[in-house]
């Protein structure tokens, strides 16, 4: 879920073997999945679905089939020789650093941040006077209770402008169920708060220390899954009361004022040293959203008078305050994305200031300071940002910063000068800068402590494009070792996503040494369906359109192959979540291309999806099949539905976690089935499952170690690497 600068001070937006196993393990493999056809007519259109009924992850059978398919994989990857020297690889590279720093806030100059110890598993919540001050550990999740061998993970989290309170949310085996929480700061202690069903809740403080937040409605035992996050809605909470009580501030049937759909989610905040509170309304995963203003003091539960200042189809993306001035950042005729601001005592957005024009980066994000309005911006392979003045007729200027790569999320606090920034490349891993506009300087602020293998010096990056079919130029960035031979012999993974507008921005980690050390290359296919040159780039691989973007893979893969950067027996693709549609997609079109696939908690079967909690909030992403346009849309995404019997996949790695809220398990239970069946080509089709883990979020790192060193043996195996041979 999205997060906006108007509620927070981030900025930050709420998403194969040509080898036989050994006699052992051929002997304790699984029994196929039953076939138990059920047949759906679309349209006139009659689609099988043979395995339905592993959708049912409470039936026992399906729980041992589970339970079955995942203690094979287990067997078979921990049977592959050098698995464990790669698990030793991965740990000794990714524990180099004495620490790793994520998620940090800058609150009238403290910062907040989550950080992992190289000796813990999770991260844990810390606060220290600017960058230099001694640090101070607030919240670790551990002592909190959990199920026996389930962890706890912070979800989110958000100070109060004043320093007081900390509100955060917590939850079990990456489930992201969040209970909210709140610290008061002074004594240490929790002040009794803990608010149920309070997922993404984007909790924001008043001046007067109450609490706006936004909880899922409660659900009786009998209601549909799909009712999960229907009718959520915004409310008010006073520290300590009973948060059943609490009055709703913004939520469907509240106003009649304000049109709010069953579907849609609301979130209500208070910027810092504002005297109004922003409410912004969201069509589940879409990225416009409708936005809604009110004086502070006109707040008043359900009888609070919103305004309205931009609806969904003035394409506003995000927001920012400073004193009486929202600056929104939109794509409304300029797929690039636009500044504009308006006046919240007068708020009319027919007349609204363009104060950035549309130009050759794209706008990605905005977050106001006291000085001025920072915007990140995206150039190709690389980021900048642009530091606008809030006088009157004022021109934005280009912050360049230390090294080429991405700027992430903005840290800034509407009170303070300044904003600190993320900031990492293919070849470095990220750390906080610090930019001062009295010296114009940005420094590094340490709080990210540099390990011995956080900028490789034999490591190298490199930007190239393949041509799609439709003669489209789509990017691809491949990271290497120096000295590569293009014989065609390099064990490659190409990566794709392509969805929601996502771009893959430049991000490096050192647990990836092993793969690079043993010549592999790691290749980015920034496709259609991402955002990488903005809006257009977006459409053109979205709904009717989304083919482009596995084709786009597809071309980046010819390519690789064509150039001699390897070959179909040492390539891999690999996507995860949405980007299981360009795996799932490029193999059944295209299965003589790749060696192997790695699958990681894949949306597969689009057609089935909208019956799941989260398949609601996907519609305005990938179209429903209630309507003829988006049936025939998802049936061509739609991977489960496009394998055939008697073809020759390549070895599949699919992965899932058991509390995945956002995929469920069984859409990975469903594929892994359906290619075990099909296939003829006699390459593994593998199951991992996770049992303490969801769709990644809030995962351990004990959990995120074994899954790399699993992905990188289970490739080399797969592409013939002879000390990885069982």
């Amino acid at each position: 879920m999205r997060r906006f600068s108007f509620l927070s001070q981030t900025g930050l937006a709420v998403a194969l073997l040509s080898f036989t196993a050994s006699t052992t393990m051929a002997q304790i493999k699984p029994s196929a999945a039953p076939v138990k056809p059920v047949s759906d007519t679309y349209f006139g259109k009659s689609v099988d679905d043979p395995y339905r009924y592993l959708e049912n992850l409470k039936d026992p059978d399906v729980v041992a089939w589970m339970k079955a398919q995942a203690d094979y994989t287990r067997a078979m990857l921990d049977a592959i020789p050098q698995r464990k020297v790669l698990l030793a690889e991965v740990t000794k590279y990714g524990d180099a650093a004495s620490a790793r720093v994520t998620s940090l806030q800058m609150v009238a100059g403290r910062a907040y941040y989550l950080k992992r110890n190289a000796d813990e598993n999770i991260p844990k919540l810390y606060v220290r006077e600017g960058f230099g001050g001694k640090e101070r550990l607030l919240v670790d999740p551990e002592i909190f209770p959990a199920p026996e061998g389930k962890h706890n993970a912070i979800d989110y989290f958000q100070p109060s402008p004043d320093n007081k309170y900390v509100a955060y949310g917590i939850s079990v085996g990456g489930s992201e169920q969040s209970v909210l929480h709140v610290l008061d700061l002074a004594t240490g202690k929790e002040t009794g708060d803990a608010i149920d069903r309070a997922n993404y809740a984007t909790p924001s403080f008043l001046p007067d220390g109450r609490l706006l937040y936004s909880r899922l409605q409660k659900l009786a035992g009998d209601a549909p899954v799909t009712d999960k996050y229907q009718n959520q809605k915004a409310y008010v909470h006073v520290l300590g009361s009973d948060p059943d009580k609490d009055e709703p501030v913004l939520g469907a049937g509240l106003s009649p004022a304000v049109t709010i759909g069953p579907a849609e989610l609301v979130f209500v905040g208070h910027p810092a040293g504002s005297s109004y509170v922003i409410g912004a309304v969201i069509n589940g995963t879409q990225n416009e959203f409708k936005l809604y203003a009110a004086p502070l003091d006109a707040l008043n539960g359900s009888k609070t008078s919103w305004v309205k200042i931009a609806d969904n189809a003035d394409d506003v993306t995000d927001a920012a305050v400073s004193g009486d001035w929202l600056y929104l950042l939109t794509h409304k005729n300029a797929s690039r994305f636009k500044i504009v601001r308006v006046s919240l005592t007068r708020p009319d957005l027919a007349a609204a200031e363009v104060v950035v024009p549309e130009g050759e980066g794209v706008i990605t994000g905005i977050a106001a300071a006291k000085d001025a309005l920072y915007a990140r911006r995206m150039l190709g392979g690389t980021g900048d940002m642009l530091r606008l003045e809030y006088a009157a007729g004022a021109k934005p200027a280009v912050i360049k910063p230390p090294f080429d790569g991405d700027v992430g999320s903005l840290a800034a606090d509407p009170r303070v000068p300044g904003v600190v920034f993320g900031l990492s490349g293919w070849t470095r891993f990220g750390g906080f800068y610090a930019y001062d506009p009295r010296t114009r300087k940005t420094v590094d602020t340490r709080l990210q402590p540099q390990g011995k293998f956080d900028n490789p010096a034999n490591l190298v990056s490199e930007e190239v494009k393949a041509t799609a079919a439709d003669g489209t130029l789509i990017p691809m960035s491949i990271v290497h070792k120096k000295g590569i031979k293009l014989d065609g012999s390099n064990p490659t993974i190409l990566w794709g996503y392509g969805s929601y507008g996502i771009s893959q921005t430049a991000s490096y980690s050192p647990t990836f040494l092993p793969w690079y050390e043993r010549g592999g290359l790691f290749v980015v296919a920034h496709v259609r369906g991402g955002g990488e040159y903005g809006e257009d780039w977006y459409k053109a691989g979205y709904k009717a359109t989304k083919p482009n973007t596995w084709r786009d893979a597809i071309a980046c893969a010819e390519w690789l192959v064509a150039h001699k950067y390897t070959s179909p027996s040492r390539l891999a693709i690999r996507g995860g979540s949405a980007g299981g549609i360009l795996v799932g997609r490029a193999i059944t079109e295209r299965p003589d291309l790749f060696g192997a696939a790695i699958d990681d908690v894949p949306a597969s079967d689009l057609l089935r999806m909208e019956t799941t909690a989260n398949g609601i909030p996907n519609i305005p992403e990938f179209g429903s099949v209630k309507t003829e346009e988006g049936f025939k849309a998802l049936y061509e995404m739609s991977s489960y539905h496009h394998v055939k019997d008697g073809v020759a996949y390549p070895a599949m790695l699919l992965t899932t976690g058991i509390n995945d809220p956002r995929v469920d398990a069984w859409e990975a239970g469903k594929m892994a089935a359906r290619l075990q069946a099909a296939t003829s080509s006699g390459k593994p089709v593998l199951l991992r499952i996770d049992y303490d883990a969801g769709h990644g979020m809030g995962s351990t790192k004990k959990s995120t170690y074994e899954v790399a060193a699993d992905r990188f043996s289970f490739l080399f195996w797969q592409f013939g690497v002879k000390e990885f041979q069982p």
